[in-house]
């Protein structure tokens, strides 16, 4: 079996998580992508959505919400960098349910503008994530 790769989850304010894994998976704009070691070079768009992280062992798992951003694999690295990302773990599926109920109405009742736009990628990324993480 090939090394492990290194893999780093930033979001624009903190490193939210890094460490060693055998296989990422994450949803792009051209579909899913799943990463083992020696995976060749790629950068691509990410969608918002939950990118599942595999642990050395193959059974442990790291869930994290992003809300878009990009995937780059080069030299057994693999980056995910979002403007913002937050780890499932932190996230329960009623608290993001609910943020994604109100993210909804503000958009459905406003202007449609960026921000809420953006407000329900990020719920549904948390929802999405939540929900992986179960």
């Amino acid at each position: 079996m090939a090394d492990p790769m290194q893999v780093e989850v930033v979001s624009a304010d903190q490193v939210v998580w890094s460490g060693t894994s055998t296989n990422v998976i994450a949803k792009t704009t051209d579909g899913e992508i799943g990463i083992l070691p020696g995976h060749a070079p790629v950068l691509a768009v990410l969608q918002p959505s939950a990118v599942v992280i595999f642990g050395e062992d193959g059974r442990s798992r790291q869930v994290v919400a992003v809300d878009g951003g990009f995937v780059s694999v080069s030299q057994g690295r693999v980056s995910i960098l979002s403007e913002y990302a937050q780890l499932a773990d932190e996230v329960s599926v009623s608290q993001a349910e609910h943020e994604l109920a109100e993210a909804q109405q503000r958009l459905d009742s406003g202007d449609g503008s960026d921000d809420d736009r953006k407000h329900v990628q990020r719920a549904t990324a948390q929802l999405r994530a939540a929900q992986k993480r179960q």
